[in-house]
């Protein structure tokens, strides 16, 4: 069981969850944070947008502003002693002695306000966030170190109630002098919050009934006199609960019950915290429970009304001049002036084309500098995440150029004996200052800086017939015998490889930056490609330094061309999914691009001997399904984005615009 009500305080993102009435569990895949931004964050975060290069968390770290209705709450903590300083004027006779002001528990009222159906339908940032993700969901958001400090005063809330028990029972009258009034310490005020919850989620024909049998008051007293019989208290709560909550959650509440009833019995005192604690675990779930099903039920109207209702928060943001947008509007100029002569791309784009060729530049690793328009303001963590994304593709196919350099090499080194002509090494293999021939026989692996021989055969498959590539220039001319088998054996290999690339990326840590990630990975990539090439052990140290060179360096003329060969592709497929998409609906456009590959997408193509010198079921094949799979996400951004501020803040027709 998880202790959510160990830590609860501060909630983040909603997932498909079913109403309380429904018999299967919420799944737990994708918890994506809530949002909730305050209103002075918000503004400071529109007035100065931040890029990659701020300081900011990796894409996929936790990234949660604390709400403003829970931030408090969620973060009490014993205030300490006041210091006294030495002073020469004379002390009160009488001081007034100062008791710190006790701990909250680690779940209110308070604390779960964001989840109420007003706050979710006031949150511009939830309410944009639910255009991209099918699966949002509230949950504990118990991430980072806010999360490590939230724990932290759970568990001296509950150990001071622990405290507090023991001493009430081993000694009465030392209890009742630390809390002379009898309402200042955790019990009661564990059970006030408690009640308050309840509250929240049992319809107002039912909170007369709530007082009447779980009177706090009533039972403070009982239990100051020692005759309050909470194992009876526990099975009141245990019906309430099970009346209005989830029959998923049955099995939560019984175990809370057995375990106040066992504490209550035998005068366990952690017995008895375990079952608090899981008391306020439940309240907590059946808050979350409640609020997903609301995001569920309410997801089309807010879809739909997503352009009319941010346009009204931020024209009115800029109408009080709490925000200006006059660098986007440079932004969009800019672009439209470098669009301008360019017309390959109005066929698919339209009036829109300098937008989305201005926004496909954002997601270039090379552009991680330069600020996005703050009018991205609710977008910038997806536009950081595809940048990451495109990272990785990139990074990838360029190991795997590598790879594909190291295993010809090791084909000519293998083949050596056979050939005596100085010229049967490829020139790209050699140092810029040493001869063919010296290079070649001290078997030392060198790549030409930079590899300038890359960029013509990029677009290439790295596993077409040496025949017909113009990597093949410059190679020693082997005899035609390549065979369907032989390219489909190669193809094979190379497909591990980039899987076997694919894993070790997902052993690193997510809490680094892309291209930390990438650099820490330098050594255990080299050895990974090696492992499936038959090249010389000497080669191992030089193959390292230059495949570190293009994966720390995005100078390099290998890593300009992919990423180059990448945005060209990528150009063509935003195109084709823009044209697609801009003529849907808020809803049917969200369903179409959340909903997995959607028609017409590229696939692999099968292996077809006629078809021998143009083999794209490698690389092309890996290609095609990232690049589509990411202009899909790019263009329901763009096009999510054009229709909230494309007379407000690029087409200049703010003051055309009618907005209730």
């Amino acid at each position: 069981m998880n202790d959510q009500g160990a830590a609860g305080g501060h909630i983040t993102h909603p997932q498909h969850t079913r109403s309380e009435s429904q018999n299967e569990a919420a799944p737990a895949e994708r918890l994506v944070e809530t949002r909730t931004t305050a209103t002075t964050e918000l503004d400071e975060q529109l007035q100065h947008p931040r890029s990659e290069s701020d300081g900011r968390p990796a894409p996929n770290a936790a990234i949660t502003p604390a709400s403003p209705s829970s931030g408090a709450a969620s973060q009490a903590a014993i205030i300490p002693p006041r210091q006294i300083a030495l002073s020469t004027s004379p002390e009160p006779r009488n001081p007034i002695p100062y008791l710190p002001r006790p701990l909250e528990p680690p779940v209110t009222k308070a604390t779960l306000s964001e989840l109420d159906v007003t706050k979710i339908i006031h949150n511009p940032k939830l309410r944009h966030d639910i255009n991209f993700d099918p699966e949002l969901h509230f949950r504990p958001n118990l991430d980072g170190e806010k999360g490590r400090r939230k724990q932290e005063k759970a568990n001296q809330f509950w150990t001071s109630l622990r405290n507090d028990l023991i001493l009430c029972v081993v000694d009465k009258p030392a209890f009742q002098r630390q809390h002379p009034n009898g309402e200042d310490w955790c019990l009661p005020i564990l059970l006030k919050a408690v009640k308050e919850i309840i509250q929240t989620l049992v319809p107002q024909r039912d909170r007369d009934f709530l007082h009447e049998g779980f009177n706090i008051e009533l039972l403070m007293q009982q239990f100051d006199r020692g005759v309050a019989d909470l194992e009876k208290v526990a099975s009141w709560l245990s019906g309430v609960l099970k009346l209005h909550c989830a029959p998923m959650r049955d099995e939560w509440v019984d175990e809370m019950y057995n375990e106040l009833s066992n504490g209550n019995k035998n005068n366990d005192m952690d017995e008895l915290v375990k079952g608090m604690r899981s008391l306020l675990s439940v309240l907590e779930a059946m808050k979350l429970d409640v609020a997903n099903h609301q995001i569920r039920c309410l997801r089309p109207m807010l879809i739909e009304d997503t352009v009319h209702f941010e346009q009204r928060f931020f024209f009115k943001k800029i109408q009080n001049n709490r925000l200006d947008i006059s660098a986007a509007r440079a932004w969009y100029s800019e672009a439209v002036q470098s669009y301008e002569g360019k017309s390959h791309h109005s066929r698919l784009f339209g009036g829109t084309a300098p937008f989305f060729e201005a926004v496909s530049k954002l997601i270039l690793p090379s552009t991680s500098k330069e600020a996005i328009p703050n009018t991205f303001v609710f977008d910038e963590e997806r536009i950081v995440k595809l940048r990451s994304d495109m990272l990785d593709a990139i990074n990838l196919e360029v190991c795997m150029r590598l790879y594909d350099d190291l295993e010809r090499v090791s084909r000519v080194h293998s083949m050596a004996p056979s050939f005596a002509a100085p010229t049967s090494v490829p020139a790209y293999v050699m140092d810029d200052d040493t001869p063919p021939q010296s290079n070649r026989n001290s078997g030392d692996f060198s790549f030409l800086n930079a590899t300038s021989s890359r960029p013509s055969s990029l677009a290439l498959s790295s596993y077409s017939s040496t025949a017909s590539s113009p990597r093949s220039s410059g190679y020693i001319a082997f005899p035609s015998t390549t065979s369907s088998d032989t390219l489909e054996s190669n193809a094979t290999k190379a497909n591990t490889v980039y899987d076997s690339l694919v894993a070790l990326l997902n052993t690193a840590p997510q809490n680094q930056r892309p291209h930390q990630r990438w650099q820490g990975l330098v050594p255990s990539i080299a050895i990974q490609i090696f492992r499936y090439t038959n090249a010389p052990q000497d080669f191992l140290p030089q193959f390292e330094t230059k495949l570190a060179q293009h994966l720390a360096e995005m100078k390099s003329d290998l890593y300009q061309a992919v990423e180059a060969h990448f945005q060209s592709k990528m150009m063509v497929e935003l195109g084709r999914r823009v044209k697609d998409f801009k003529e849907l609906s808020g809803v049917a456009l969200f369903s179409t691009a959340t909903g997995g590959r959607v028609p017409g997408a590229t696939s692999t193509r099968p292996w077809d001997d006629s078809e021998m010198e143009d083999v794209k079921s490698g690389p092309d094949a890996r290609e095609d399904n990232t690049i589509d799979d990411m202009a899909i996400r790019l263009a329901h951004l763009g096009l999510l984005h054009w229709r909230v501020w494309s007379e407000m803040a690029y087409l200049d027709r703010m003051d055309e615009m009618e907005i209730e």
